[in-house]
């Protein structure tokens, strides 16, 4: 299994960005897809999750109505649609399959 991320950047308070994570190895039916993120000196933290086998997505509070999570399953990419970005926001997004497999991340700067 291979997960690489992309689509980090520098971003400035209120815009948007969209991560991608282009897997191998798996899929979507199988496994159910996370965005983790790790803010400089924080622990990680669950962002948001899609299951394509019982299609549902859930999001952690803090990015409730301002992230998006979606799946093309023609590329076996997943997306993370960041809108409305906070400071807060930054970190390095890592994309997680089934738990178990983890992307190398791909860093959001939130600045202005």
């Amino acid at each position: 299994v291979q997960l690489v991320e992309s689509g980090g950047d520098l971003v400035q308070p209120g815009g948007s960005l969209r991560l991608s994570c282009a897997a191998s190895g798996l899929t979507f039916d199988d496994v159910a897809m996370n965005w983790v993120r790790q803010a400089p000196g924080k622990g990680l933290e669950w962002v948001s999750e899609i299951d394509e086998s019982y299609g549902f997505a859930a999001y952690a509070d803090s990015v409730k109505g301002r992230f998006t999570i979606s799946t093309d399953k023609a590329e076996n990419t997943v997306y993370l649609e960041i809108n409305s970005a906070k400071p807060e926001d930054t970190a390095v997004y890592y994309c997680v399959g089934g738990l178990a497999f983890w992307g190398q991340g791909t860093q959001v700067t939130v600045a202005s």
